[in-house]
């Protein structure tokens, strides 16, 4: 089952716990850098937000590989998906793994399937836990051997703070991103959520999901959530382009039932807002979902396939230089 077993002595799977003073609890596997769970006390009960597999170990087998849904995990090299089976960098091609003649979410054993190295863990007043992974020159095609790390921190004011860095000792792309599936009711669909998005347009793309270099208008669209309104059934696999606002956040979703929000600060200049049609049925999952559109993923990113678009935010990290994604979730619950 443990498909993914590395020689090193921090290949094993552990469940990375950390708890602020209002009861907050947060599971945080190494396999990934993973957010496994995320509860919230409510009304005498922990409500859990996040949607994945309830067996840790379900993380490591051949079949999660095989669905590809990439459950809380921290996502690189590159984000998204890359066009044209590479890019070009400095004159020279790069090829990159693809499956039908897509290459996603940076390739076929991406960060999401690697043992991230503990480098701290911290307890009290908002706690921490640091996690990082060394992903080697020629790593799934990916030139110059890149230093990463995730820092998660459970504030007392019950926000999660995501800091994603990265070094290099040569020129390469990178976009991190954490992939979880948000459901704030805890069971369920999140069709009833209300959602809001601070954007004014959408990456066009193409018939297999590659950006085509254009950005379209949201007006008139049923995507535009720039006023809060409720999700109901619009399929959502959207690249919405950010409006920069150091201060403000860019993103709110709501639970229509638990009373439980998030408002999202990021910044990067994207969100990718995802709704799965359904789930795999392979695992039990941490909690009930519904059938369908059970979850919503907020990927806060650069825009997808940005090496292959000079109009694009550039992707580019080169030696002597930090990459830095850096996310906070603000929940907060209406007691009411």
């Amino acid at each position: 089952m443990n498909t993914y077993q590395q020689s090193e002595p921090e290949s094993q799977l552990k469940v990375l716990r950390l708890k602020n003073k209002k009861g907050v609890d947060l599971e945080i596997l190494n396999f990934g850098a993973t957010i496994s769970a995320l509860k919230f006390p409510v009304k005498g009960k922990m409500i859990n937000v996040i949607v994945g597999p309830e067996d840790p170990q379900e993380y490591l087998s051949t079949v999660y590989h095989e669905k590809g849904k990439y459950f809380g995990a921290s996502v690189g090299r590159y984000a998204g998906r890359i066009s044209g089976g590479g890019f070009e960098l400095n004159g020279k091609k790069y090829s990159l793994w693809t499956q039908n003649e897509v290459h996603l979410h940076g390739g076929k054993f991406g960060f999401s399937y690697k043992f991230w190295k503990v480098e701290n863990q911290t307890e009290g007043a908002d706690p921490s836990v640091s996690l990082s992974y060394l992903s080697e020159d020629g790593e799934e095609g990916y030139p110059g051997n890149l230093k990463v790390s995730v820092k998660y921190t459970l504030t007392e004011d019950n926000e999660l703070k995501i800091d994603y860095r990265a070094t290099t000792d040569k020129e390469t792309v990178v976009n991190l991103t954490n992939h979880v599936y948000f459901n704030l009711n805890g069971h369920g669909t999140i069709d009833n959520h209300q959602l809001q998005v601070n954007s004014e347009k959408i990456l066009e793309v193409d018939k297999k999901q590659f950006p085509t270099g254009n950005l379209v208008s949201l007006e008139g669209n049923p995507e535009n959530f720039r006023e809060q309104k409720k999700i109901n059934s619009i399929a959502l696999d959207t690249t919405f382009v950010l409006e920069k606002q150091e201060e403000k956040e860019n993103i709110f979703l709501k639970g229509d039932e638990s009373g439980i929000s998030l408002k999202v600060h990021t910044n990067q200049p994207a969100v990718v807002v995802y709704v799965p049609e359904d789930l795999p049925d392979n695992w039990r999952y941490k909690k009930e979902i519904g059938e369908r559109r059970a979850a919503i993923c907020l990927e806060t990113q650069n825009y997808p396939d940005a090496p292959n678009h000079k109009n694009f935010p550039s992707a580019l990290l080169k030696p002597g230089e930090e990459y830095h994604n850096s996310t906070t979730w603000k929940f907060r619950i209406n007691k009411h």
